[in-house]
């Protein structure tokens, strides 16, 4: 479903992502960690097609996002950290626009379950600028599903999120992995990548220390006796050079 091959990003003389290569298939979850100012957020925007690479190749769902950003735009679905919602608009309102940016046709039934599914349908009439931060992060997500992407990109989406919506959130990214999806979450919430994502991708200073499989991760960065290492102890070995790289590791 993702594809990237030597992407690079820089702003004038500032590196933010070097050489990154690294692909998500259909069912996979990938979780992509690192310090901050690794390079997560641009390497989402620029899958996203929001910032255009300096190098290298970006393809979603079999279209690459510069030559054919149209095709590529209309499979993917991206929640920034801090979704820019539109004010003047209610819940159902964005709904509408999102259903008619993607050309959905017969969209009322599937909106009307997502506002149930994340306890927004007695906010549907609601305008954005009185919703909570939380809210404001459900009703983005809920517009990104509506077209059923075939990957969707996350950038701390349970930034704001109340312990129910959290498990939702979760639970519907299993789901949507479940059937066929390739999705990518950025979060520094490691207990939930770990309980979440397949693979993972561990940035840091713009480049990968690792690219593969969470258990893979745990044998690359694991001393010898403690081969069922945490996430967190994984992340820090892997960040602050702290452990032992194995095969896995990817530089």
């Amino acid at each position: 479903m993702i594809r990237v091959s030597e992407f690079s990003k820089t702003y004038r003389e500032t590196v933010a992502v070097q050489n990154l290569s690294f692909e998500v298939k259909p069912g996979e979850i990938m979780g992509l960690v690192g310090p901050n100012g690794a390079g997560k957020t641009t390497t989402l925007r620029s899958i996203a097609g929001i910032i255009p690479p300096t190098a290298g190749q970006l393809d979603v769902a079999g279209h690459d996002i510069v030559k054919d950003s149209v095709a590529a735009k209309s499979k993917l679905a991206y929640v920034p950290d801090d979704p820019k919602l539109f004010d003047q608009l209610s819940v159902w309102e964005h709904l509408e626009f999102a259903a008619a940016a993607y050309r959905v046709a017969d969209w009322q039934e599937r909106g009307t379950a997502l506002l149930e599914r994340f306890e927004l349908e007695e906010k549907r009439n609601t305008l954005a600028q009185e919703l909570s931060r939380g809210m404001r992060q459900k009703v983005a997500i809920c517009c990104a599903y509506l077209h059923d992407p075939r990957v969707i990109l996350f950038d701390e989406p349970h930034t704001g999120l109340d312990p129910r919506g959290i498990r939702t959130m979760t639970e519907s990214v299993l789901e949507r992995a479940k059937r066929g999806a390739g999705v990518v979450v950025s979060s520094h919430m490691l207990r939930f990548v770990e309980d979440m994502c397949t693979h993972l991708l561990i940035l840091h200073k713009g480049q990968s220390l690792f690219s593969g499989p969470i258990g893979e991760a745990r044998a690359a960065f694991s001393d010898l006796d403690e081969g069922d290492a945490s996430l967190e102890e994984v992340f820090f070995r892997a960040t602050e050079g702290g452990g032992t790289a194995g095969p896995g590791r990817q530089g």
